[in-house]
């Protein structure tokens, strides 16, 4: 989610079965990413494995394919693919079509997939053959990233700790955070408040309330943090062309820490 600084609505806190229909939708994203794995080799083409999803979300799952279309404001293009594939030095939102994977590429495939009018967001990284030791790493860092972020979320925690906790663990080991996207509030609207940063200081911004939901999606680069937007209007790109990383989670507040609505059971996150 692109940041935006201007009056923001208040935050949605979710009643149980709002929760419960969050969950299914969390379910069926992972769901998807779980299936796409095994098609995620060399000579197959961007355009290919969004197929694939896309099919599998209309007519396996009886879902829909929130990207698809999507218009997030009069700025943009309508998405014209069902999931975004970013590989390499792109950072987010890559337009599937006819790159075709090679060894040594590495890809994050982003998922969202809207059942009974709510949403679950989700996304990973896939390793494509011998991935070179700068690429392999910096997809480590984003996951433990990633990781320390839901680590933190509990009632009565604040935004800025999720921000400091991604931010440290990254800075650390001299990865950068890109800071013009961030995770998001998400339910019945697939983009909503809270805006979730990956970057903060601890104590810092909107506490956090049990039922909300919300995306932890932090977009790590082995180099530098600057971005650059082509002109088809949605994909972005590492400036210095360094590798970059994003993994993503759905994650509710609850009474005694949190639940990761898009992790399958028996699946790591």
């Amino acid at each position: 989610m692109l940041r935006r600084a201007q009056a923001r609505p208040p935050v949605v806190v979710h009643n149980a079965e709002e929760i419960e229909k969050m969950r299914v939708a969390g379910q069926l994203t992972a769901m998807v990413l779980k299936m796409i794995a095994e098609h995620v080799r060399p000579g197959i083409s961007t355009g290919e494995l969004d197929k694939i999803c896309h099919d599998y979300i209309v007519n396996d799952l009886q879902g829909i394919p929130a990207p698809l279309h999507y218009q997030p404001s009069p700025e943009y293009p309508p998405f014209p693919k069902s999931v975004c594939i970013s590989v390499n030095h792109v950072i987010c939102h890559g337009i599937p079509g006819d790159r075709i994977l090679k060894d040594g590429d590495i890809l994050n495939i982003d998922v969202t997939v809207i059942k009974d009018g709510f949403h679950g967001d989700s996304s990973k990284m896939f390793l494509v053959g011998n991935v070179p030791l700068k690429a392999r790493r910096v997809v480590e860092v984003a996951h433990e990233s990633m990781v320390r972020g839901i680590e933190v979320v509990r009632p009565g925690a604040t935004l800025g700790d999720i921000g400091h906790a991604i931010q440290s663990y990254a800075e650390a080991q001299h990865c950068s955070v890109v800071r013009e996207f961030c995770g998001h509030g998400i339910g019945r609207k697939f983009h909503d408040e809270p805006q979730i940063l990956h970057y903060g200081e601890p104590g810092k911004g909107l506490a956090l309330q049990v039922g909300q939901t919300f995306t932890i999606e932090p977009m790590i680069n082995a180099g530098k943090r600057h971005i650059k937007a082509l002109p088809d209007g949605w994909t972005i790109v590492t400036k210095d062309h360094s590798p970059s990383a994003q993994w993503e989670h759905t994650v509710l507040v609850t009474e005694t820490g949190h639940e990761v609505l898009t992790q399958l059971p028996g699946d790591s996150l």
